[in-house]
């Protein structure tokens, strides 16, 4: 696709010249087509001598029988309606200027528009429809944009299956998802073929749209079989969940009990529900398997689980976690400590220094409501240049939210470190850094720090900074 508005006057210029319609623009790509129709009126205000000596006469003198295709083209972006109207009568010639008459159907003068829809009705068919259907999709969301969505929607449901099956792998999401509402609607696809199709899109609406519909079509018990086993392998959580949640009608609820320690929250609490209908104790599942701290072959997901739908006295079991050889479990028992609101200081300070960034960052989440409790000292030595980054980023995490002259001496500091993430955090933590009321006003090193960093701050915010740490002039 062409970039600002100086290319496209460019490729409106070389239109007008001739060059045929496939070397001035992409003719696949529907951004270009809508480009170019709003680029060719804007040309003739900002670009006038780019275009034709007959774009600026009147219609009179404007004949349009001897255009080419690429300077009909043109005529069909025309500002002015009439031309439009009969550059739409003789774009019949061309059936490459399809695109230009599907966004003129959306035209604001009423003539031209509805000229434009009943020669797209006539031109519309089976082989047509599959390479317009992205760009009268996205005209459709214009105003006046329903008839071509609705005559699209037409087409294609008296297509065959496998025209409409091509447009299933279309790289537009929009057409992807027109195409599956139809095969839905119309009962075009088997139970398994949907399924199939929501474990392999990657759009979110797909996945939901093919998964509800191949559930709500499951007949037999080997329709059973083939539906669920893609939905339960999908890589996406939303069709896990749906496979899950379905294996309690398919009457095949012990299989939803590995699925307690998926790595998804929403398929965990999916496998809890089914566990539960059959009677099944999950709180009690997750403590059996917590129970062995050494078992190295503990899945995070059990442990996150058991926070999950446990209780405070759990944080027992949990706390023997946070020295296992799982770099995963450790941030599970992080996580799940803080969800149970058992969080102790104390225990968890030594793992803002893990070698794993996920454990950090979960300690780090977890010892903020404490922060302003930690040793400054002690957070300002793990900020070093020589520490792992995630270390430093925990810890410059925790001085931030601290507070106080700690803070802003660590932001400070960071100013100028090799790493661009940190500098920028920094500077955004002195920009947002306010005095303290617990802190002692007048203290002479606030000042020199603010001094540091002048260049972030107006005269006038300085000052006031300055005042409010009492070590203004």
């Amino acid at each position: 696709m062409l970039g600002d508005i100086e290319d496209w006057a460019q490729a409106a210029s070389r239109l007008a010249g001739g060059v045929p319609l496939h070397s001035a623009l992409d003719v696949t790509d529907p951004g270009d087509w809508l480009a170019l129709d709003a680029a060719v009126r804007e040309a003739a205000w900002c670009r006038p001598r780019l275009l034709p000596a007959w774009w600026h006469s009147g219609p009179p003198s404007a004949d349009l029988t001897r255009l080419d295709e690429s300077r009909l083209a043109l005529a069909l972006c025309h500002r002015d309606g009439r031309i439009r109207q009969e550059a739409l009568r003789q774009s019949l010639r061309h059936p490459g200027l399809l695109p230009l008459v599907v966004i003129r159907c959306t035209d604001w003068a009423e003539p031209v528009r509805e000229d434009a829809r009943r020669l797209l009705s006539e031109a519309l068919n089976a082989d047509s429809a599959l390479g317009l259907a992205p760009l009268i999709l996205r005209v459709g969301s214009r105003d006046r944009g329903a008839f071509g969505v609705d005559a699209l929607g037409r087409t294609l449901r008296q297509a065959s299956h496998g025209r409409l099956a091509a447009l299933f792998t279309d790289p537009d999401r929009t057409v992807r998802r027109f195409a599956y509402r139809l095969a839905v609607e119309g009962r075009l696809l088997r139970p398994a073929e949907l399924a199939r199709a929501a474990a392999r899109d990657e759009d979110t609406v797909v996945q939901d749209l093919c998964a509800t519909a191949a559930l709500t079509a499951l007949a037999d018990e080997d329709d059973h079989e083939r539906v669920l086993t893609p939905l339960l392998s999908a890589r996406n959580p939303r069709v896990r969940s749906a496979g899950v949640t379905a294996l309690r009608r398919a009457e095949r609820s012990p299989r939803a009990e590995p699925f307690l320690t998926d790595r998804s929250a929403l398929v965990r609490a999916c496998a809890r529900y089914v566990v539960r209908q059959q009677g099944g104790d999950p709180a009690a599942w997750y403590r059996g398997r917590c129970a062995a701290a050494d078992d190295r072959e503990l899945p995070p997901g059990a442990v996150i689980g058991l926070a999950e739908c446990g209780n405070r006295s759990d944080a027992g079991l949990l706390r023997p976690l946070l020295a296992h050889p799982s770099a995963g479990v450790r941030a599970r028992a992080v996580a799940g400590l803080r969800a149970l609101d058992r969080v102790d200081a104390k225990r968890l300070r030594p793992l803002l220094d893990d070698p794993a960034a996920g454990v950090v960052r979960e300690t780090a989440a977890a010892l903020l409501p404490t922060a302003e409790e930690l040793p400054a000292d002690w957070l300002l030595e793990r900020i070093g240049c020589e520490r792992p980054r995630h270390v430093r980023v925990g810890a410059f995490r925790l001085l931030d939210a601290r507070g106080g002259v700690a803070a802003l001496r660590a932001a400070v500091g960071l100013l100028e470190d090799p790493d661009v993430k940190l500098r920028t955090w920094a500077a955004q933590s002195v920009q947002r850094w306010h005095a303290s009321p617990d802190e002692r006003r007048g203290d002479s090193e606030v000042g020199e720090l603010l001094d540091r960093c002048r260049h972030l701050f107006s005269d006038h915010v300085l000052r006031r900074r300055k005042w409010e740490a009492g070590v203004d002039n």
